[in-house]
């Protein structure tokens, strides 16, 4: 059985075509394995030189990638759309079914000649598409509506939907069709040693500690919504409180964040870590004081799952699934008023708070338990497909 998965991306690879995912790691592609023998996965790719990224390369058997053009850009709608359906077209008649990862162009497209060529498919949507555009750049906000009508009509007449988050995602994008929740998580086995190790390095804390605030998420990317956390923080350093770090995992130009550092004096509370492969994030999990998600564009987050595995106290924005992961007092909102809420939260986290709250988030992260997710998502592709 052959499957086609379709996403925008993009696919890092290199000269030769070996692939070096940051997201779509041989762990995530293995899911689909379940169902297929062989996999192509059909997205945009760019080049990069594999001896500057941290990510390992992609080497798996039966899978191949193939690139789409990009229809990621009115430009790009424009110019490849021809060529994306001749593509798509090609890859389809090969294929048993179809899986179209949405919000994405090349998704959409891959539903609508799938039903025209009487192809079963299956839809993961991952993110609100509205959310990401309106809050990428004014073109974005051109496009934000036509995105949104593209989803929802599709989930709403699709059969089988996965979603990522329990509650957000499907009262906005409802379905007729079947439905489960499976987010994309990967959690290391929960070990309670972990939150031991937490609470220990908490009480070892005191008033003077510097407190490490830690996001991962791509730093060009503004609806990523790091810049709201260094704005706060140089609030904050006006009114005498500066013993806040800030630490950013994540690739892409570092330029504008640090033009708000440098605007609100707080570089030297500043530290851009760069891209980290995948099991290193938990180690440095393990050596920051809160995470923060602040994002404006969301499905559930990973990120944020991931670091309430690890303990870490936790706060961020009021955007589709976050609510759903952590405590009201703990959400700050997409509004000009959310500076001075990211204040008064950060506030809150004394040390006793911190415990609590630690102790809070690591419960919560076992309902996101790695084999009960995979199993819930092994049992729905097999209904769809098998």
């Amino acid at each position: 059985m052959k499957l086609l998965f379709c996403h925008d991306g993009p696919m890092p690879i290199d000269k030769d075509g070996n692939a070096y995912p940051q997201n779509f790691t041989e762990e995530i592609i293995s899911r689909y394995h379940v169902i297929a023998d062989e996999v192509t996965m059909l997205m945009r790719t760019n080049i990069i030189d594999p001896k500057k990224t941290k990510n390992p390369r992609l080497n798996m058997a039966g899978l191949n990638i193939v690139r789409s053009p990009n229809l990621a850009s009115l430009k790009g709608i424009l110019r490849n759309q021809v060529e994306a359906k001749r593509i798509l077209k090609r890859e389809l008649t090969k294929c048993d079914f179809l899986i179209a990862r949405l919000p994405s162009f090349i998704g959409n497209m891959a539903i609508d000649m799938a039903l025209k060529m009487d192809i079963p498919y299956l839809i993961e949507l991952v993110a609100c598409p509205w959310d990401a555009f309106w809050n990428y750049s004014l073109k974005g906000r051109f496009i934000a509506p036509l995105m949104y009508y593209a989803t929802k009509t599709r989930v709403r007449n699709a059969d089988y939907v996965i979603y990522v988050t329990n509650e957000f995602l499907q009262k906005r994008y409802p379905t007729n069709g079947k439905t489960t929740n499976c987010s994309n998580v990967s959690l290391k086995k929960l070990d309670y040693k972990v939150l031991e190790k937490r609470i220990n390095k908490i009480k070892s804390m005191n008033d003077e500690s510097t407190i490490i605030i830690g996001t991962t998420a791509a730093v060009d990317v503004r609806y990523k919504g790091q810049q709201y956390i260094i704005k706060a923080l140089g609030e904050l350093k006006k009114a005498g409180r500066n013993n806040y770090e800030y630490q950013l995992v994540g690739g892409g130009d570092q330029a504008y964040l640090q033009s708000i550092a440098d605007k609100y004096n707080v570089s030297d509370q500043l530290k851009f870590l760069g891209s980290m492969p995948h099991n290193e994030v938990f180690d440095w999990l393990d050596t920051i004081d809160l995470y923060a998600q602040p994002s404006r564009q969301e499905g559930l987050p990973r990120a944020l799952i991931e670091a309430m595995s690890r303990g870490v106290p936790a706060f961020g924005a009021d955007t589709a699934g976050i609510p759903e992961l952590l405590e009201k007092s703990y959400i700050f909102s997409n509004t000009r008023k959310n500076i001075n809420e990211i204040c008064n939260i950060l506030k809150m986290f004394e040390l006793n708070t911190m415990s609590s709250q630690a102790k809070r988030n690591y419960k919560e992260s076992k309902k996101y338990n790695k084999k009960l997710i995979e199993e819930r998502r092994k049992r729905f592709l097999m209904k769809a497909f098998m």
